[in-house]
């Protein structure tokens, strides 16, 4: 029989959806993927080769560290400094992609039925591995300009939460960014009340309009910062990392011991030859201007596409858009009439820890090209015009009552009866 710990936690709607999506005639922005053909894979090549090659070679297939390849984390350390974020190799612990650095803070941290507060809608992944260590979550609030510090005040008072998730800088799902003015009360309000901040930060590096905001970990020792090369480098390399703090450094390393020994050595050496032979803010910057121009081209269709009284969210940096329906639409209901057009989106319902706001959807726009993303954008603008996905404002109850959620930066809007 299945663990108890398991039975509540539900699939990825994400992993699903892209175990369906094989028809190469899918148009998808489901995925959070980069864009393959953007990966650097003749540096990743050079990478592998040099590390398996001279006297040291064997040394790449033997065990390792848990706390990580002291080059790597070296390299990595240096990169957070040059961000802003004053960090030593010593702080780091690499882990296999950022979800393990995420799972690790969660076994070290929370004990079963201990408060976990987070921002809604969040990452459905973090849910999931807060629901898998048998916490209680408990919702905060935001807007525009991203989580409500006082209103994460309030939940601090009424629910004594353990550590307090966000991903402030272009979240997953919305796009938002939260201001610099509440990072700075978000890192007060949480120290002052002993809480930990997991900031999770897999999209920082990936802006294309304004200046960069410092991390939360900038600000206060209380926050624990979640790193990633999936985005800037390469999902399939798994490579992750936290800068922990003294206080559970050694926790988190014995997390770490007992869930796999270390991360993949041969991984980690190639990722510290790439780091050191590599301009990354070079390629970095070469995935900005195609991830901008991509990013356009679906904010500027998506008035022609949306019925009227849609809104969106038009992010500064990331992959996501947050789209809300009118009142009447329910996303996951419309998913089959979607993919029926050969399209397919992520329903928003998913990245709720309450009850979800239906007429929410999540599109991303880093993997398709520009004449993709105009293409299934038309796809999906002839799913919303089906009949089966016409919006029922007879139909009491439709939306459970919920009023929308206010998260849309810089947002985009139709009024009604204009398209």
């Amino acid at each position: 029989m299945v663990a108890a710990r398991l039975r509540d936690v539900a699939s990825s709607p994400v992993r699903d959806l892209l175990a369906l999506l094989e028809r190469p005639e899918v148009l998808s922005f489901a995925g959070g993927l980069p864009a393959p053909e953007l990966f650097d894979l003749g540096g990743v090549r050079e990478a592998y080769a040099s590390v398996l090659s001279g006297p040291r070679a064997r040394l790449a297939l033997q065990y390792a560290p848990s706390e990580g390849d002291p080059s790597l984390r070296a390299l990595v350390a240096g990169r957070m400094t040059g961000r802003g974020l004053p960090t030593d190799a010593g702080d780091l612990l690499i882990t296999t992609g950022s979800q393990q650095a995420l799972t690790l803070v969660a076994t070290a941290l929370l004990d079963p039925g201990a408060v976990v507060a987070v921002e809604e809608p969040t990452y459905l992944a973090a849910l999931q591995c807060f629901q898998l260590a048998g916490a209680r979550i408990v919702t905060v609030p935001g807007d525009d300009d991203g989580v409500d510090p006082a209103a994460l005040g309030e939940v601090i008072r009424q629910h004594r939460p353990t550590l307090f998730y966000t991903v402030p800088t272009f979240a997953n799902p919305t796009g938002r960014t939260l201001a610099a003015s509440r990072r700075a009360a978000v890192a007060e309000v949480t120290a002052d009340a002993g809480v930990w901040v997991v900031e999770d930060d897999p999209y920082g590096e990936l802006r294309y309009r304004g200046e960069p905001v410092l991390p939360l970990a900038a600000a206060a020792e209380n926050v624990l910062y979640l790193g990633s090369f999936s985005k800037i480098g390469a999902p399939g390399l798994r490579l992750g990392w936290v800068r922990t703090r003294p206080a559970v450094r050694p926790a988190l390393v014995v997390a770490k011991q007992a869930t796999d020994l270390h991360t993949s050595t041969i991984d980690q050496a190639a990722a510290a030859a790439y780091l050191s032979a590599t301009d990354l803010d070079r390629h970095v910057g070469r995935l900005c201007d195609a991830y901008r121009e991509r990013r356009d081209a679906m904010i500027g269709a998506l008035p022609s596409v949306l019925p009227p009284g849609s809104r969106w969210t038009d992010p500064d940096g990331g992959m996501f858009t947050w789209v809300r329906l009118p009142d009447g639409y329910d996303a996951a209901a419309l998913l089959p009439t979607a993919l029926a057009h050969d399209v397919a989106f992520v329903p928003g319902a998913p990245f709720y820890a309450t009850a979800p706001d239906r007429a929410t959807l999540r599109l991303s726009f880093t993997t398709p090209t520009v004449d993709e993303i105009r293409e299934g954008l038309r796809r999906l603008g002839l799913a919303l015009r089906h009949p089966d996905a016409q919006a029922d404002s007879g139909t009491p109850g439709t939306m459970s009552g919920r009023k929308p959620v206010d998260s849309w930066t810089r947002t985009g809007q139709i009024a009604s009866g204009a398209r």
